[in-house]
């Protein structure tokens, strides 16, 4: 307990018994696990009681817009490919305001670790449907059950071709740690869906009905099998699959980006000498 505290922030203002308590535990075991200091890594969120995360964690943070970590986060690790830089939000928060964002962000590989706290509704606005709700939930603001289906981030994940793809549970700590630290370690862009129990406002997705679900994949699974990780992406019912769904070894975004190869942009300094003369020529150009 005592390596855990160097990474704690304020005073977590979530329900008590609410699923976010063991993430964050999880993710501070993760960090400790692999030897990372507060100093190290950068954490960007938007709003929703995922959002408040970083508030929760001593580290270097940046608490922006609904939906908009993405970018934010895009334009830290490009400024500075060789901080650690993650994003953390709710299923509303990265799957329906920011579903757009998360998509480029797949198809960069851009070197981001993406948590997403999926309670399968709206914490913070107080239980409307989010985009992971399940179809015939009945909500405050659905009454008569949801009409839309329900949106599979794995599969779609998966079917973009993402570079690293997992889901875990968060009263299974052990497990999520371990899935935590994969994400970490992988050097492209990386999504882990967590499963978080609101016991608050959705009284169907309950610790109980997750424990009677969700199993641990087979050891003899290949993530690197994109068609058959996206079949087990599919699974959904009586038994739902968690760890490394997925994972490939495409190259990451920064890599590609010639200005990046010789040092970070945050460590470059102007050449002005250089600016001067292609401003002159330009103003040459023109007058």
């Amino acid at each position: 307990m005592a390596e855990l505290e160097k990474y704690q922030g304020e005073v977590p203002a979530w329900c008590p018994g609410c699923g976010n308590f063991p993430i964050l535990r999880a993710f501070k075991e993760a960090l400790t696990e692999e030897n990372i200091e507060p100093g190290q890594f950068c954490i960007v969120s938007g709003i929703g009681q995922a959002g408040k995360f970083p508030h929760y964690v001593r580290c270097n943070t940046f608490n922006g817009l609904h939906g908009r970590s993405l970018p934010v986060a895009t334009g830290i690790k490009l400024a500075n490919h060789k901080m650690l830089v993650m994003a953390f939000g709710g299923d509303g928060d990265m799957y329906g305001e920011g579903g757009n964002h998360l998509i480029h962000a797949i198809r960069r590989n851009i070197g981001v670790k993406l948590f997403v706290h999926d309670n399968q509704i709206y914490g913070l606005t107080k239980g409307q449907a989010s985009p992971t709700s399940m179809e015939g939930m009945i909500t405050k603001n659905q009454p008569f059950g949801v009409l839309s289906e329900q949106f599979n981030p794995i599969a779609m994940a998966i079917a973009l071709d993402c570079g690293f793809v997992a889901r875990g549970y968060a009263a299974d700590t052990k497990h999520l740690t371990g899935l935590i630290r994969e994400a970490i370690r992988y050097p492209g862009f990386s999504l882990v869906d967590m499963f978080q129990p609101c016991v608050t406002f959705n009284k169907v997705n309950t610790y109980e009905w997750y424990s009677q679900r969700v199993y641990h994949i087979e050891d003899d699974h290949d993530p690197r099998d994109r068609a058959r990780a996206f079949v087990k992406a599919l699974e959904w019912g009586d038994r739902i699959p968690i760890g490394v769904i997925y994972r490939n070894d495409r190259p990451t975004f920064e890599s590609r980006v010639v200005v990046l190869r010789d040092r970070p942009l945050v460590d470059a300094r102007p050449e002005w000498e250089t600016l001067k003369e292609k401003l002159a020529e330009t103003l040459r150009e023109f007058y």
